[in-house]
């Protein structure tokens, strides 16, 4: 570590024109919580003597105190110390001035984990692969959409090429892939300089909706990490260039909702994925893993759906699941096997929108993975098509649902640390009974006159 952190501050020493950092940890939104530094304070902060309060994971989405938490009020609201991820620098030149960003996670004055924090969260997963001398190998899908930020509800952008604003879906289409080229090519730009490993972008469904999907990496650490900063560095991006980059679930009632799909095999001891078998329907063990992420589904989909309007996604012949399913290369249900060679078997996920925590999202996968993996559960049989008609089980069809089966699920409790699980819970509990409060115009004008 110390030859890292001589190399960031090498970099830094060769940008004068760095005066500020921001150190940060991610909290149980997915949300980058932490604190602007002179440049001066980069060694202390590299070395893992910078402080931060527990109860910033822990914040519901307006950065409120969550009611009752024990991190804020039995303890006086303490610090614990944040210790640098080891991710090399990582550039900001979006903002007005330019500046780096040094990700951090929680550990207490002992230098233990603080087992809170997402991020340990996904470390311990991997310890318990690693443990069994397997490697999982993750790459990410993540949509998003265009807006006009001076618009009060979502509305497409302005074509910077054309000068009228987009109203109408273009899955796939090279011409708007082409005029909003300036744009995309800055994203990449930015994504290079911070080593996240983007491939391919798409124009999708929705209008103004783009597709920009991260390379695999044998590293699911580093994969989520690269998540987190892909939806940051696309945000900044977009209001460089006039636009806001929107990852809510569903934006449009009407439209498609964004995505994040996570595709994944599993390499051994000598790097052999053990999901290919050679055949088209893969291995027994990437059929136990199916069967794990089936059996874990239902009491995970609060971390796959953790807002109010990630619901709004979760609806029939949208390309998002409401069933317990799997298939082969089959984009209804909640677990597609792609086709293609043998040797890159994998499994997507597809269940996850472009709203929830990467960190929460790929330890409940990868979690319940291996619990199907170590107990050989069995998936049962494929589905085609949407399995309308069929006995399947269902995801919660509600956020106050999802609540209650993440609280008394077995598995989860296998998955996450008992801390995450209480502040998790309690802070979607709590952004619920706010939402519960709001009364929207759109009751307003139903019912105010008409019952």
């Amino acid at each position: 570590m110390s030859d890292a952190i001589t190399d960031v501050l090498n970099w830094l020493e060769s940008r004068n024109d760095i005066h500020s950092l921001r150190a940060a940890v991610c909290d149980l939104n997915g949300i980058m919580r932490g604190k602007r530094i002179p440049v001066e304070q980069a060694r202390k902060a590299l070395e893992g003597k910078l402080r931060m309060p527990y109860s910033a994971i822990g914040l519901d989405i307006w950065g409120e105190d969550i009611e009752g938490n024990a991190q804020v009020f039995s303890t006086g609201d303490a610090d614990g110390l944040c210790h640098w991820t080891g991710r090399g620098i990582l550039p900001v030149d979006w903002t007005a001035h330019p500046t780096a960003l040094l990700p951090m996670w929680l550990a207490d004055d002992a230098g233990a984990p603080y087992l809170g924090d997402p991020r340990r969260a996904l470390a311990r997963i991997l310890d318990r692969y690693a443990a069994l001398g397997l490697t999982p190998v993750t790459a990410t899908e993540l949509e998003f959409y265009l807006v006009d930020p001076t618009a009060h509800r979502p509305v497409g952008p302005v074509s910077p090429i054309t000068g009228r604003r987009l109203d109408s879906d273009a899955a796939l289409s090279i011409d708007e892939i082409d005029d909003f080229e300036a744009f995309i090519h800055d994203v990449y730009e930015a994504c290079r300089m911070q080593g996240i490993p983007v491939d391919t972008a798409i124009a999708e469904n929705g209008v103004g909706q783009f597709e920009i999907n991260l390379n695999h990496v044998p590293d699911a650490l580093r994969a989520a990490d690269d998540a987190v900063l892909f939806k940051r560095t696309v945000k900044g991006i977009a209001r460089k260039h006039g636009f806001a980059a929107c990852f809510m679930a569903k934006p449009y009632g009407e439209r498609a909702g964004n995505g994040f799909h996570v595709h994944f095999s599993v390499l051994d001891k000598v790097g052999r994925n053990i999901f290919d078998d050679g055949s088209d329907q893969g291995s027994d063990t990437m059929r136990h893993a199916v069967g794990g992420l089936l059996a874990a589904m239902a009491e995970s989909t609060l971390v796959f759906a953790p807002h109010f309007n990630s619901y709004r996604r979760l609806r029939p012949r949208s390309y998002a699941p409401t069933a317990v399913a799997w298939g082969y290369e089959n984009r209804m249900v909640a677990i597609r096997i792609p086709g293609g060679p043998s040797a890159a078997r994998r499994i997507e996920h597809r269940v996850s929108g472009a709203d929830a925590n990467p960190y929460l999202v790929l330890a409940a996968i990868l979690g319940a993975a291996l619990i199907g993996i170590e107990r050989e559960l069995s998936p049962g049989e494929p589905t085609g098509g949407e399995g309308q008609g069929l006995p399947l089980a269902k995801l919660p069809p509600d956020w106050a649902s999802a609540i209650a089966a993440f609280e008394t699920g077995p598995r989860v409790a296998e998955i996450f640390p008992a801390v995450l699980r209480d502040a998790f819970i309690a802070c979607k509990r709590q952004e619920l009974n706010t939402f519960a409060l709001n009364v929207s115009d759109f009751e307003i004008e139903t019912y105010l006159e008409s019952v």
